[in-house]
């Protein structure tokens, strides 16, 4: 068999037997994704359309990042009470909405309580689609199904930033413009497939409210909560691609808007041509075992961009912390999964994606503070160490969770 009849074979039994409903939410996502155009340039919106520091940027996107919390806890909230494709719906309009709203807001004040409110709606929609993916597919698929839906926000990512750095040399406002109309294009799909399904009669997308069960609080899960923890670090790191990351390589590597999105475009690429192979092949081995490498990975990208200069070796620096992407965010995915159940679903994915908007409200104001004030070495060889300690810290917890509990040791009977 030649190689690359051998590969599409892997492509294929990678993609198969996923669910139909997987596969509407996951182009959804795709549209919606398309369209990600504000967050990216953002720095280099405020810093150099209005003319601010770039500590007063980090600012706004610490804004994000905090009304990003609330949006969390509230959809996934929302999830388990009713249909979470009905919030992903109402998410989508909302943060259109907001997004065209911006185009208007040129005071710091007003830019600040636009992004808190636009956050609060925006990620909303996180959770729900992870609790949708969650709750309506086989635990068998499961894994595979969180990747589809991963390969649909990178395959969307690889054209909107490139996208963005082009129409930002045109005029900033597009970007906002553009956004906006993939939100509301695919809030346009889930509805049309929803009323399909309704015509129908068949469950493709979980349409109905659903009474309310009791579930398990995920913060009185303490194995949970150090994995949260963890993966709260790791975010800080990786979200730096929306703040330090576009800034450094626009004043150290002289690269314009638009090599920056083709840069970002690339981390997207690849994770839409690799990722779902790499997840056939590892999603069965213990997700805390392979999170751990892959973290390290991720951080070691940042750390070595002091170490060259070139688009070619940032390109470089890009594959390497898209491996650790790839092999850590998927399988995190996984865990939180397998760990919250069904009933528990729409709380549990709400507490993982809060630990994100956490890192989110965190990780800009720190990334650009410590650029600003110790430059870019520092900033990336700290990411470097950060990256062996998460190994360690991930690798200690799943040796945790693979011992059995003491009590059990000691109910144990004496062996001869």
């Amino acid at each position: 068999m030649s190689p690359l009849r051998k590969l599409g074979r892997s492509y294929v039994r990678a993609f198969s037997g996923l669910p139909g409903e997987v596969w509407i939410l996951a182009f959804a996502t795709l549209v919606n994704r398309a369209g990600t155009m504000v967050l990216p340039f953002l720095t280099l919106y405020l810093t150099g359309q209005f003319g601010w520091s770039p500590a007063a940027a980090g600012r706004m996107l610490a804004l994000y990042g905090a009304g990003a919390i609330g949006g969390a806890f509230l959809g996934g909230w929302a999830a388990d009470r009713w249909s979470p494709v009905a919030v992903q719906q109402l998410s989508l309009v909302g943060t259109g909405v907001g997004f065209l709203a911006l185009t208007r807001i040129s005071s710091e004040r007003g830019f600040g309580i636009a992004m808190v409110v636009i956050s609060l709606v925006a990620e909303m929609y996180r959770p729900a689609l992870l609790a949708a993916a969650g709750k309506g597919v086989p635990v068998e698929v499961r894994g595979r199904s969180m990747g589809l839906l991963r390969l649909a926000v990178n395959a969307g990512m690889s054209i909107g930033p490139a996208v963005g750095g082009l129409l930002a040399t045109v005029n900033y406002d597009l970007l906002f413009i553009a956004d906006a109309c993939t939100c509301w294009a695919a809030a346009t799909v889930l509805f049309l497939a929803r009323r399909r399904a309704a015509r129908r009669g068949l469950a493709q997308v979980d349409t109905a409210p659903r009474a309310v069960e009791p579930v398990g609080s995920p913060w009185r899960d303490g194995p949970f909560v150090v994995f949260l923890g963890l993966a709260m670090v790791l975010a800080v790191v990786f979200f730096q691609i929306n703040g330090t990351f576009p800034l450094y390589l626009h004043h150290e590597y002289g690269l314009s808007e638009a090599g920056i999105g083709g840069l970002l475009g690339l981390n997207a690429l690849v994770v839409v041509a690799c990722e779902m192979l790499i997840l056939h092949r590892i999603e069965r081995l213990p997700p805390l075992a392979v999170i751990g490498p892959g973290a390290f990975l991720l951080c070691l990208g940042f750390a070595l961009l002091p170490l060259g200069r070139g688009a070619l070796y940032a390109a470089g620096t890009v594959l390497v912390w898209t491996v650790g992407e790839m092999l850590s965010l998927p399988m995190a995915n996984i865990f939180v999964a397998a760990r919250a159940g069904t009933a528990r679903s729409g709380r549990y994915m709400g507490a993982y994606t809060m630990s994100f908007a956490t890192a989110f409200l965190i990780a800009p104001a720190l990334g650009l503070a410590v650029y600003e004030r110790l430059g870019g070495g520092a900033l990336w060889g700290a990411a470097g160490a950060v990256g062996g300690a998460l190994w360690v810290g991930f690798w200690a917890l799943g040796r945790v969770l693979a011992s059995p509990p003491a009590s059990a040791s000691r109910a144990r009977p004496p062996q001869a």
